[in-house]
């Protein structure tokens, strides 16, 4: 170009090079005419004309030398200038002045630097660029050259177009989004947070990259100072931390998927050390001074603490997760990584300090549930003793997990902070039930074990056997009693069996349990061992394990303690018991339990005669299983309360022996063994006790009542004959009589007042009964004697041969017995008449019924003289007579005034 061209000329052919982007020409056009062509004038020109499709590397070389003012020394290029040749000069000035030059300002610069005017084309050619052609691709090309050389360039290009530029175009290009770079500079933060990271784990094999997004992403677009400011936001009240709002944004959007898919934020917390840890490219260095990477820091530990609180799964998986976030956010407190959970290790960590008086409250459970990122939030303060306590209520949950009781971070919170003993007891229960049901019962190590996770729970405190814990402790537990904590675990330890392991801790070492709490505690566990037994031998099954758990600690419950004894007994009856068939519901035999808790357990005794045959011959065994039930606490008595003290235990054990020597009387009768009934009526009812008499609540109504209902018993042909008759009567029908009579009269003296009417009744007819086959077997004998009289030969002298043995032989031998029979047998006591006193109508039908056996007598003994001759005039009259008279000359001659009643002359008072 050898064309000497005016100003406007140049100006013009530079626009039109431009405009064919013909930047060589253009950039040889400047070097030579510079005095022209000035840096500003050029930069409007290529702002305005240079097409925005142009590859960024084919003028940023123009760019620097002209941004430099040092151009490379150019051969001649012919310039074609035929654009501007026919123009004249005044026609060039015109054309110039309507070129209309875009101005390097823009209202929205995102520049500190007012006067740089390369900085302001490279933003607008950007702008340009991305907006009209939208070739975001090719702004680093033209950007990244100038950013040594124009700094106020780095904070745009590092947050604005870097994060835009890898999340549409390198991370994920599938899901490209059309946001220009003024577009994603303009939105919100929150929705900026929700673009960048919209792809961000969404898929399993995502997962590995979360990191890569964190830094790559969120690093960069947080390096923006138009992101940060100053806010008295300490910990202390008046001091300044500096504040990065963009950086709030991406917190909470952790701790939102802490609680919504706790995996992406723990791989987010796992993968990422925080803002730190930005990757700027090659581009720049991190600027943040260090005060502001420390509160970005600080603000990071925190929301990883929270995100920690937030997760709301109880699984073990999300326990290990949420124990992976607190040992990460150990490490970046330096700490260094924790131990696993439930290691010795990790149980061994010092207990975290905590001032109770502001976290045990009400009020402290809501900073689990709001508030995590506040400088006030006590649990997610970024200090060591935050990460103690949160690793604390990790280990707690894990331990609980452990034995499938659910419990999230926040329920072991709830359980720390709130300390309610209530709810702490339950949980506690809840563990110590988990360790008996869940674990094998034969090893004493996974008991120790056990043991130890339960007083760790309790106190938070290392503990071995040596350790000294108080009655409370600071743990999960530590508003529970520890005694009440210790009782039940010894508890389940009996139940499992491992009782040589209970003895050494509860017994042998230094007492843990106070001796009652240790003697209460053995004694309820062998009571559930009892009433969970289904059969009844103590050799075998539950009742084997109670009967071991009452000897399991001989120091402590010994055998003169009186538990052993309650408990001792009532293994003996259930024992017993335990050799006889014994239904008492239809379908279900019978179980220990039953015992207990019957309303009236000696009445089983009853059922058992019903459904053994024969079983009442063994009396004296039944009679020691009614005295254990008493010895044991079950006897029914009117209040339903065991015996107090040693008196009532006794008048107790008396009517328990009467009782169930009525119940064998009765049974007896049932299966027609009259003669055991009679037996036991002569030998245990009559017979008189050293026992102490019943207490005022308890009446023995059973004694008299099966004697009388002996002596209404009525011979019948399934009636067992007697074994043996002894000195009693040959005649089965007298014997059986006479045997019923003796009946009557025991029934007679131990029956309240208001009874001996009845039985009188019944005494009175059995004696009729009486007369009348004894007469009968008196005139029987005589006709034999005249008829062996009328059929003897004749003899020299008086003496006649007489035959002496009759049809029953034993008939003379029955009279004599009768007249010889001791008194004791029909006789009534001067306690019968004591009786009688208190019921004077009674003692009146009682004078007139003698009165009436008197004249009755009178004219049978009238008859029998007759039929027996002169010769039996001086016999004596029968022993029954003989009885009768003195039994009612007894009664009459003691209490007959009281009723006018006539005393015998022939009676004689029985003193």
């Amino acid at each position: 170009m050898n064309t000497i061209l005016s100003a406007p000329k140049l100006v013009l052919l530079a626009a039109h090079l431009a405009s064919r982007a013909d930047v060589d020409s253009l950039s040889f056009l400047v070097s030579r005419h510079r005095e022209v062509l000035r840096k500003d004038l050029v930069l409007r020109i290529l702002l305005t004309y240079l097409p925005e499709t142009i590859p960024s590397q084919s003028y940023v070389p123009f760019l620097q030398e002209l941004a430099s003012g040092d151009f490379a020394d150019y051969d001649p290029i012919d310039i074609d200038v035929t654009a501007v040749a026919a123009l004249t000069e005044k026609e060039a000035a015109k054309q110039a002045r309507k070129l209309r030059l875009v101005p390097l300002t823009w209202k929205n610069e995102p520049l500190d630097s007012e006067d740089d005017a390369l900085a302001r084309f490279l933003l607008l050619r950007a702008h340009k660029v991305d907006e009209a052609a939208g070739l975001l691709t090719q702004l680093p090309d033209l950007i990244v050259p100038f950013l040594h050389n124009v700094p106020s360039l780095q904070p745009w290009m590092i947050s604005a177009i870097l994060p835009l530029l890898r999340r549409n175009y390198q991370y994920y290009p599938q899901d490209f989004s059309p946001y220009t770079v003024d577009e994603f500079r303009a939105l919100p933060d929150t929705s900026a947070v929700a673009f960048l990271l919209s792809n961000t784990g969404a898929r399993e094999e995502d997962l590995p990259l979360i990191g890569r997004d964190m830094r790559g992403l969120i690093g960069s677009w947080l390096h923006n100072p138009d992101k940060w400011k100053q806010e008295t936001r300490g910990e202390e009240p008046g001091q300044d931390e500096p504040l990065c709002s963009a950086f709030e944004v991406v917190l909470g959007w952790l701790t939102a998927q802490a609680s919504n898919n706790w995996r992406l934020a723990l791989k987010v917390i796992e993968q990422w050390d925080g803002p730190v840890d930005s990757d700027l490219g090659d581009y720049a260095d991190s600027w943040w001074t260090g005060e502001q990477r420390s509160s970005l820091q600080r603000h990071y530990i925190r929301a990883a603490l929270a995100s920690a609180y937030l997760i709301p799964d109880s699984t073990s998986e999300s326990l290990v997760g949420a124990h992976k976030i607190v040992s990460r956010a150990a490490g970046l407190l330096g700490l260094g990584p924790l131990p696993p959970p439930q290691s010795a290790e990790a149980l061994s960590l010092p207990a975290p300090r905590y001032d109770r008086g502001d976290l045990v409250s009400a009020k402290a459970t809501s900073y689990m549930r709001s508030g995590h990122l506040e400088n006030s939030n006590p649990l997610t303060s970024p200090d060591e003793n935050s990460v103690r306590l949160l690793a604390a209520l990790i280990t707690s949950a894990v331990i609980l997990d452990k034995l499938g009781i659910s419990c999230s971070i926040r329920r072991a919170g709830d359980l720390l902070l709130l300390r309610d003993a209530r709810e702490q007891k339950s949980e506690a229960l809840k563990f110590i039930h988990a360790v008996a049901a869940r674990g094998p019962k034969n090893d004493d190590a996974y008991w120790v074990s056990a043991r130890r996770d339960l007083l760790w729970l309790w106190s938070w405190e290392p503990f071995d056997s040596t350790t000294k814990l108080g009655k409370t402790g600071n743990g999960i537990f530590g508003a529970v009693d520890r005694q009440l904590l210790e009782a039940e675990f010894l508890r389940e330890l009996l139940t499992a069996t491992r009782y040589d392991l209970a003895r050494t801790i509860y017994e042998e070492a230094d007492p843990v349990l106070e001796t009652a709490s240790l003697r209460d505690t053995v004694v309820a566990a062998a009571m559930n061992a009892f009433d969970n037994s289904s059969n009844p031998n103590r050799t075998r099954g539950s009742l084997k394990k109670c009967d071991e758990i009452i000897h399991a600690f001989p120091r402590s419950l010994d055998k003169h303690q009186p538990a052993f004894k309650k408990i001792d007994s009532l293994l003996k009856a259930t024992h017993a018991l335990g050799f006889y068939r014994l239904v008492l519901k239809q379908g279900e035999p019978f179980s220990p339990v039953v015992l207990r808790v019957h309303s009236d357990p000696i009445s089983i005794i009853g059922k058992l005669l019903e459904q053994n045959p024969g079983g009442y011959t063994k009396i004296q065994e039944f009679l020691e299983v009614g005295a254990n039930m008493v010895r044991a606490g079950l006897y029914a008595n009117k209040h339903r309360r065991p015996a107090g003290t040693p008196d009532e235990e006794k008048s107790l054990l008396f009517m328990s022996e009467k009782r169930v020597t009525a119940m064998c009387i009765e049974a007896a009768l049932r299966e027609d063994d009259f003669e055991t009934a009679y037996s036991y009526v002569a030998s245990r009812l009559g017979a008189s006790t050293s026992a102490a008499p019943p207490p005022a609540d308890l009446t023995d109504n059973w004694s008299w009542t099966a004697a009388l209902k002996a002596g209404q018993y009525i011979r019948n042909p399934q009636t067992l004959p007697p074994t043996h008759l002894g000195t009693a009567s040959g005649n089965p029908a007298i014997r059986h009589l006479e045997q019923r009579l003796e009946c009557l009269s025991t029934a007679l003296r131990i029956a309240p007042a208001s009874q001996l009417h009845e039985i009188l009744k019944a005494f009175s007819q059995c004696e009729g009964e009486l007369d009348s086959a004894v007469k009968e077997e008196a005139d029987q004998e005589a006709a034999w004697e005249v008829e062996a009289d009328l059929h003897a030969p004749g003899v020299p002298g008086s003496f006649a041969p007489r035959h002496t043995e009759s049809h029953n032989a034993t008939a003379p031998s029955t009279s004599r017995q009768a007249e010889e029979a001791p008194m004791s047998l029909f006789d009534l006591s001067r306690a019968t008449a004591r009786v009688a006193q208190r019921n004077l109508g009674v003692l009146s039908s009682l004078s007139s019924i003698g009165q009436q056996r008197e004249e009755r007598d009178e004219v049978g003994g009238a008859d029998h003289r007759h039929r027996q001759g002169q010769q039996q005039e001086d016999q004596r009259a029968r022993k029954r007579d003989q009885f009768r008279d003195a039994a009612m000359g007894t009664l009459v001659s003691g209490v007959g005034w009281l009723v006018g009643a006539p005393t015998g002359s022939g009676s004689t008072p029985n003193n």
